[in-house]
């Protein structure tokens, strides 16, 4: 066992047996000196400690501080009243604070109960009461700034977890301490108790086995008594105090002795107005003008001194300051910070910071935070941390979106307004500001608030500027998801995983394919906005391909097809019934024969007549799909479906393209299309 266990045992153990076991008078002596210093470490640790949680361990320490106190009472009282002799200790602290008169010693005695009861306890108690309520309160917009900071780039995901774990050991600290509190203040009580039973007890102890008269039993064991309950009350006095100290702290990073001086003494004019106050004080009434007139000259030259203090501290800042501006000027420039590229970045003008600032109620960090959830539930992919920084050089309500440090998308807004779309079924038109809407590139129209009503009454869609560029940057984020993942990010991916699925893992990882190779196949499942979220399926299907091929393209189709339930799902769940768009096998004939296969993959060599007629008949039936408000999905043979989207990708970004081995066999699906060669 340790030094420190064997301590707190004996001291806890000794507490026990002292209730139960007489003590001679010396060893109660020296356990309530012992008591007292106890104490007095206890306030002066509180009183020098940094913030709270430097005395985290203090609710166990009350309990057994208290507990031990009401012992060493305990013995006392056994003492008093068997032997009239509790010793020297308590003795000499119920003479000498009365000084030998029995009633000044009652009167002090009874004073510093009240002091400790009404005063001190109470106090103590009601501020746990408030501080623990008011800590529990703000721990959810404590644990919303962590995320917000977290978000935005502030602090790091290691800083993010200390101050959580710090938040929630600040909750079980004041909980505690509410609770902890009623120990002293049910000490004082017993204390109150024990003396009136000390008292009377001694009375009549005195009087029939001592044989002392009333006055002699009286003025006995009142004085002896009072000392008992001196000895107690004040170590107790100490920890209610050091309750109070420790649950006001208002600061984490000074003392107490310099927050307190440093505030009462750093007001030139104040001290200079007290100064003044008393040497009036002295003059116009009877008091001593010779200790008021001491007064008021000490607070004047106090006053004089700091000011002359501040001054010289001014002058000294401005020197520095300019100092450090010259070095800046002289010093060679730092440029490794500069090469540092954020992954994403939201860029605003400043008309647009209310929206992100919190102080002003803006909730566009609390909306990043949840895009951040919203991509990792969907596509299973965890986005890196966003950036968000105001921009000046940009129009007050602009708004620009980098990935990698380059602008991919921009948008504008109206603060305080709002956007109305038409869905395409409402007839009635209102008045507004024509613009587009940033993410889908829809008509659109700015609104006031007090149109808003009679909008969503007649059936347009109303958005807030926060949801539109929450929307917008959803958007980007997941047209770029593919390009922002890293092979780090794969890496943390393959370690989640292997949590729980160990042998599928070093199967895979590094026998058969690098985490380059994962890297571009999760990046090909993304480009296409499939979710990489059921990682076991995908590993499993590249373990049972990739000692065949290692070819990223076709292992990504082999994945494709096992999450065939997901994809089904994604664009065929939604009706009974879903028109799609098919290949001409003559076209899938020419794109096959058309193959070169060469060490850097397979490309398509086609005549530039036959892409040409292909993408146009491909426009032709997108156009008829799109005309009837439905998606374009063209469905190809599973070994024609990846180069057949290289073919139209650059034309037809979004074009979604599903082979029939994608498909779910309860899933029914009609052709109203097909496309084909234009042999004109």
């Amino acid at each position: 066992m340790k030094k420190n266990d064997i301590f707190l045992g004996a001291y806890l153990l000794a507490a026990i047996v002292f209730m139960i076991i007489p003590i001679p008078a010396t060893l109660l002596d020296i356990l309530i000196l012992f008591n007292v210093s106890m104490s007095l470490i206890i306030v002066f640790n509180c009183l020098f400690a940094k913030e709270t949680l430097d005395m985290s361990g203090f609710p166990t320490l009350l309990l057994f501080t208290t507990v031990f106190r009401i012992s060493l009472n305990v013995s006392s009282t056994r003492l008093i009243l068997s032997t009239g002799n509790p010793g020297e200790v308590v003795e000499v602290f119920g003479s000498f604070v009365g000084g030998g008169n029995l009633v000044i010693g009652a009167i002090v005695f009874i004073v510093l109960i009240i002091v400790q009861m009404m005063i001190i306890n109470k106090g103590s108690e009601r501020v746990s009461e408030v501080t623990a309520r008011f800590t529990l309160d703000a721990m959810p917009g404590k644990q919303m700034a962590i995320d917000a900071d977290l978000s935005a780039g502030a602090i790091t995901d290691q800083e993010a977890i200390v101050r959580r774990e710090k938040i929630q050991q600040e909750s079980a600290f004041f909980g505690s301490m509410d609770g902890a509190s009623k120990y002293v203040k049910g000490d004082a009580t017993a204390g109150l108790i024990i003396t009136l039973i000390n008292i009377v007890g001694g009375l009549i102890l005195g009087m029939t086995e001592m044989g002392l008269t009333l006055s002699e039993a009286l003025q006995k064991f009142t004085i002896l008594t009072i000392g008992d309950g001196l000895v107690s009350q004040i170590p107790s006095m100490l920890i209610s105090l050091s309750t109070g100290i420790l649950v006001t702290k208002a600061s984490k990073n000074e003392n107490i002795g310099d927050i307190l001086i440093g505030q009462l003494f750093s007001i030139p004019k104040v001290l200079l107005m007290v100064g003044a106050t008393m040497i009036g004080l002295g003059i116009l009434t009877p008091l001593n003008i010779v200790f008021c007139g001491a007064y008021g000259i000490l607070f004047i030259v106090l006053s004089q001194a700091i000011k002359g203090k501040e001054e010289e501290d001014a002058i000294k800042e401005e020197v520095e300051e300019e100092e450090i501006q010259a070095d800046e000027v002289r010093r060679h420039e730092n440029v490794n910070s500069l090469l540092q590229v954020d992954p994403i970045e939201l860029e605003f003008g400043y008309g647009i910071i209310p929206l992100a600032d919190v102080n002003q109620g803006g909730d566009l960090l609390d909306r990043v935070v949840m895009i951040r959830r919203q991509i990792a539930l969907e596509l299973g992919a965890v986005v890196p941390i966003i950036r968000l920084r105001d921009n000046i050089q940009l129009n007050p309500n602009q708004y620009i979106i980098k990935i990698k440090g380059i602008q991919v998308s921009e948008g504008e807004i109206l603060f305080d307004h709002y956007m109305a779309m038409n869905p395409g079924y409402v007839e009635d038109e209102i008045t507004g500001i024509p613009t587009i809407e940033p993410a889908f590139h829809l008509e659109a129209m700015w609104i006031t608030e007090s149109q808003r009503e009679r909008a969503e009454s007649l059936g347009y869609t109303v958005v807030d500027p926060p949801s539109i560029i929450a929307t917008h940057l959803t958007e980007i984020i997941k047209q770029h998801l593919d390009e922002l993942l890293t092979r780090q990010d794969v890496q943390n991916l393959i370690d989640n995983v292997k949590e729980n699925h160990k042998t599928l893992v070093d199967d895979l990882v590094p026998k058969l394919l690098g985490v380059g190779d994962i890297q571009k196949v999760l990046q090909n499942l993304l480009k296409e906005g499939i979710s990489i979220r059921d990682l076991v399926t995908i590993f499993e299907t590249l373990a049972d391909y990739a000692s065949t091929t290692r070819d990223t393209d076709i292992l990504t189709e082999y994945a494709r097809q096992s999450l065939k339930r997901a994809i089904s799902n994604k664009y065929f769940g939604d009706s009974d019934m879903t028109t799609v768009v098919t290949l001409d096998p003559k076209i899938e004939q020419a794109i096959m024969s058309s193959i070169k296969q060469t060490e850097q993959g397979a490309y398509i060599s086609l005549d530039p007549a036959v892409t040409k007629s292909i993408l146009k008949s491909t426009e032709i039936e997108i156009k008829k799909l799109e005309d009837k408000g439905q998606t374009p999905i063209v469905i190809t043979s599973p070994i024609v479906r990846m180069y057949f989207k290289k073919l139209t990708n650059d034309y037809f970004r979004d074009l979604i393209i599903v082979s029939y081995n994608e498909i779910d066999s309860n899933i029914e699906l009609k052709s109203v299309g097909v496309i084909t060669i234009n042999d004109n």
